[in-house]
């Protein structure tokens, strides 16, 4: 099959670009130019201060820039050539038929792909409807989706705000704020029909009928389809239902689900589409299996008992929350409100339909929970981490009194990373010359990693350290950035000129402010801290960024206490930095140019985490409790010690959440000061480089890169999930991306 590639939109926008300059439109609509750095590059050449403003938006760039700029690079013969290069690449990648996937799972058809149901996706930092960790690895997924040749498709909301925007004022203290998506200026296209007007979907909720359009975000191969409700024909209530990602209160988030998951299904049955498998990614979207329900009801005259299994054949789950509390639950009455209307048209009483959504069967008490739904309607369900699988067997264990927890019906599948996406384009011309031209299409090879071993030290060091110098200069700027706005006086902005050294051991710590998180152990002691931080000969710095949620004022008050400890001593005024408004771009900064990732979440409460496995294919170094993925990562010698990062705590648990703080606090401090900065600063004075260090960040690259990548991800998924039975073998896994 080949996708179309030009679209209405990009057609418009091709009419304002020269000649030669035309191909930009329709690559600028398909965000496979935001993989590689040539790509990348090609418009931010243009004009990189108007890239910069445009939040690196090709399509609001193009449609922006002066005419007398186009037809510059119009006539500029570099310029031109390297138009047409990647344009005839992106034509190739585009008509590729011969994938991975159509090779090993030929029954995936795009007349019956995969559909990908999720709340949020990170493709870009330009498409800013994602929050955080469960949006990346959505992101992440349709793009080695594409790159493997799966036929999958994406479900999800177009936010006209997205997540909230984050100030951090001189108190220390997180102001939220909003900003409008303006859609007409993004790369998306909406959905029209023959006669050019917008393809509706329809839903009743809180007793008024609510019209949803389709945006179209093509991620490469794969497209991605958005729901809006913001439309001039709905009541202003309900233009608001796609508002905010994760905003607003029960009676919103119910809202939200029932558009994404019932209205999901009904827009797919708009665009003609015909899902082999309704992948739920997390379980926001688990009404609907209620709709592919009443949609199977309606076309075989069957009751809901009776199509249930042909539902969970169809429908599969992925669960991301290690704790019940994080788990949507919701009332009889606000279900009442949002289903009378709707379990008659499954034949079900209200009794009947609530115990759908209850984990203990005939309990009139219980709750509705969408875990339970997905858990209840999936033929298959997994955690995203080894240890989270056993997690999420031991808390949905009450599902299934008559099994042993061991055979409770959740597996695994650990996530990864698109390395594609994440790895800096210095590290990736290091591993053409060093791994093979074709490296970048064999990720998830053991034996091509093990060739890392061949780099020579000083090679990777040098381009580590511009890497660090490139986070530096982008802290610096922010930093620069935000004291302005605050209004604070001349010198202060200008200190932000000196804050971090390159030559410095640097730590970064970037994660969603929440309590289980802990971004405060590093003060724990805080005389301790002060002295690694201020050591004279051997110090260390660390850059800190992330958001609380709005309604978290714990999270908040960490974010708050961080950043009034960074300004209680001079020495640390320059070494502890809080970055504000964490997103896309910052995090790829800080993921390239950190010497150590820190991690410290109280066990088993990170049910995965990716951000530090985009770490170890930059050479980074994990320091982390172990949970979540860095159990299956984290690897010692034969002294014991860690060969490819280091483990905080490592199986000291307890139940008092005080005495893990001070055990992992004083693991943390041990680690620091007899083992990372030690080896930091172990400098040949011949060389001076620390060869102890590099091949630490050589033992973090080809023990993680292997497997933490959505290239062997979405290949479990295909073998284990979507196409049970076939036999993966790591080694030909391959994607097709053109070099």
């Amino acid at each position: 099959m080949v996708i179309k590639n030009y679209t209405k939109a990009s057609q418009q926008l091709r009419e304002k670009l020269p000649l030669p300059l035309k191909p930009l439109a329709e690559i600028a609509y398909n965000y496979w130019w935001c993989w590689t750095t040539e790509r990348i590059s090609l418009f931010r050449n243009i004009d990189p201060d108007a890239w910069q403003q445009w939040n690196h938006n090709p399509v609001a760039l193009l449609q922006f820039v002066s005419l007398e700029r186009l037809s510059q690079l119009a006539n500029d013969p570099d310029y031109m050539k390297r138009v047409k290069a990647v344009s005839e690449q992106f034509h190739r990648y585009m008509a590729i038929e011969d994938t991975w996937a159509s090779r090993v799972a030929p029954q995936i058809t795009h007349d019956r792909p995969v559909v990908y149901f999720c709340a949020e996706f990170g493709i870009h930092e330009s498409l800013p409807i994602y929050s955080g960790g469960l949006g990346m690895l959505a992101g992440d997924h349709l793009k080695s989706a594409s790159d493997l040749g799966v036929p999958l498709i994406g479900i999800g909301l177009m936010y006209r705000q997205g997540y909230f925007r984050q100030r951090i004022n001189g108190h220390g203290w997180q102001e939220d704020y909003y900003v409008d998506n303006i859609f007409e200026q993004m790369p998306l296209e909406l959905i029209t029909d023959a006669d050019g007007k917008p393809i509706t979907v329809e839903l009743e909720i809180r007793n008024r009928v609510v019209k949803i359009q389709i945006w179209r975000v093509q991620v490469g191969r794969v497209a991605l389809y958005l729901l809006d409700t913001d439309r001039h024909d709905n009541d202003p209530l309900d233009r608001w239902l796609t508002g905010h990602l994760y905003g607003g209160n029960q009676d919103t988030r119910i809202a939200q689900e029932v558009v994404l998951g019932i209205g999901g299904v009904r827009a797919l049955e708009a665009l003609g589409i015909t899902p082999a498998i309704c992948h739920l990614n997390e379980g926001h979207a688990a009404f609907c299996t209620l709709e592919v329900a009443r949609m199977e009801m309606q076309r075989t005259g069957k009751s809901f008992y009776d199509v249930e299994q042909s539902v969970r054949e169809r429908c599969v789950f992925t669960t991301h929350t290690p704790v019940p509390a994080g788990h949507d639950v919701f009332s009889g009455d606000l279900i009442e409100s949002y289903f009378s209307h709707y379990w008659p048209t499954l034949g079900l009483t209200q009794e009947q339909f609530m115990a759908v959504g209850a984990r203990r069967l005939g309990d009139p008490w219980e709750p509705f929970g969408m875990t339970v739904l997905a858990l209840r309607m999936c033929r298959t369900a997994n955690g995203v981490s080894a240890l989270h699988g056993e997690v999420s067997r031991k808390m949905w264990h009450i599902m299934y009194p008559d099994r042993p927890m061991e055979e409770v019906p959740i597996g695994h599948i650990t996530n990864g990373v698109h390395q594609r996406t994440w790895t800096a384009p210095l590290l990736s011309d290091l591993y053409s010359q060093y791994l093979g031209e074709d490296w970048i299409n064999r990720i998830a090879d053991p034996q091509m990693w093990n060739k890392v071993d061949e780099i020579p030290d000083e090679e990777l060091w040098w381009r580590h350290q511009l890497l660090k110098e490139r986070l530096i200069a982008h802290t610096r700027t922010k930093i620069k950035r935000a004291r302005q706005q605050r209004g604070e006086n001349p010198q202060w902005v200008d200190a932000a000129d000196r804050i971090l050294d390159p030559n410095v051991l640097t730590i970064g710590f970037a994660r969603r402010f929440s309590t289980y998180k802990r971004g405060y152990l590093l003060m724990h002691d805080l005389e301790r801290s002060l002295r690694l931080f201020s050591n004279p000969e051997r110090p260390i710095q660390i850059v800190f960024a992330g958001k609380a949620h709005p309604a978290d004022e714990q999270g908040k008050r960490i974010l708050q206490r961080i950043y009034e400890w960074s300004q209680q001593h001079s020495l640390l005024q320059n070494r502890v930095i809080v970055l504000p408004d964490y997103d896309m771009y910052t995090g790829r900064k800080l993921v390239q140019g950190v010497d150590v990732w820190l991690n410290t979440p109280r066990r088993p409460l990170e049910a995965s985490g990716t951000s530090g496995q985009k770490v170890c294919f930059n050479g980074g170094i994990n320091c982390s409790v172990l949970d979540g993925w860095w159990c299956e990562g984290y690897q010692t010698g034969p002294d014991g010690k860690g060969m490819n990062g280091w483990a905080i705590g490592e199986d000291a648990h307890t139940s008092d959440q005080e005495m893990q703080d001070k055990i992992d606090a004083e693991s943390l401090y041990r680690l620091l000061e007899e083992e990372i900065v030690p080896l930091y600063y172990d400098i040949d004075p011949n060389t001076g480089l620390s060869h102890g260090w590099i091949k630490m960040m050589k033992g973090s690259i080809k023990t993680n890169a292997p497997l933490f990548n959505t290239d062997r991800m979405v290949a479990d998924y295909v073998a284990k999930v979507y196409a049970p039975g076939i036999q993966l073998d790591v080694e030909s896994i391959r994607a097709s991306v053109l070099v």
